[in-house]
């Protein structure tokens, strides 16, 4: 029988300034971080535009807390130099919902991913936006062109509780394009009236930034 236990995802953002710790960051990733990791489940990516730039991102799935703690920043050869390897990083380690549908991550070019944080005021306010995903919004999603490939929540991290999801588009054009047809779309607006009047505002305040995935990121 499958395991019906929820994926775990490490979401790793390293604040660099600008010098040549990206390269550097860059370079471990690719050739001792991955081959150290074994598996094909990593997202790398480089912040377009985020509140701390640059910015090198990491989305990585593990089978438990302890696979993810065994292979965790920083990295000796990293630090054995005259400059630290970034300013600071941050993690988070978050749990996958039970109503992602099946995503092809297979592109013929690295994409951008728009990453996004809902802040729920309240437990009940967070139980009833993964409700309204759930039901009547990744069809909206959908035929807006909006389409998710992981939509999980921390299990620790900042702004909890929340809704994390990440969605890849071609280009900025389609990003653009894709968020106007959902904005507009008629039974979006009626869902959302209905939502907070039911539940108030049930995201008090969302955070947004844009990566593209490195060109040799595993998954991209």
């Amino acid at each position: 029988m499958p395991s019906t236990t929820p994926k775990l995802y490490t979401f790793e953002q390293y604040f660099l300034k600008h010098s040549t710790q990206g390269a550097r960051l860059h370079k471990w990733l690719e050739h001792t971080w991955l081959p150290a990791y074994g598996a094909k489940s990593a997202l790398i990516l480089d912040a377009v535009f985020a509140d701390h730039m640059p910015q090198i991102a990491v989305v990585a799935e593990w089978d438990s807390v302890d696979q993810a703690n065994a292979l965790r920043p920083p990295a000796a050869e990293l630090e054995d130099h005259a400059e630290p390897p970034y300013e600071h990083f941050s993690r988070s380690l978050l749990q996958a919902t039970d109503y992602a549908p099946p995503f092809d991550w297979s592109a013929p070019a690295p994409r951008f991913y728009e990453f996004r944080i809902y802040h729920s005021p309240t437990w009940r306010q967070h139980k009833a936006l993964h409700e309204r995903f759930a039901g009547p919004e990744i069809p909206i999603f959908h035929r807006s062109g909006i389409h998710p490939v992981l939509y999980t929540s921390a299990l620790f991290g900042p702004w909890m509780p929340n809704l994390i999801y990440f969605t890849p588009f071609d280009s900025l054009g389609a990003r653009e394009a894709a968020w106007a047809k959902f904005n507009a779309d008629p039974e979006w607006i009626r869902v959302r009236a209905e939502s907070i009047e039911q539940h108030g505002q049930s995201n008090a305040f969302m955070t947004v930034a844009i990566y593209k995935a490195a060109a040799y990121s595993p998954l991209r």
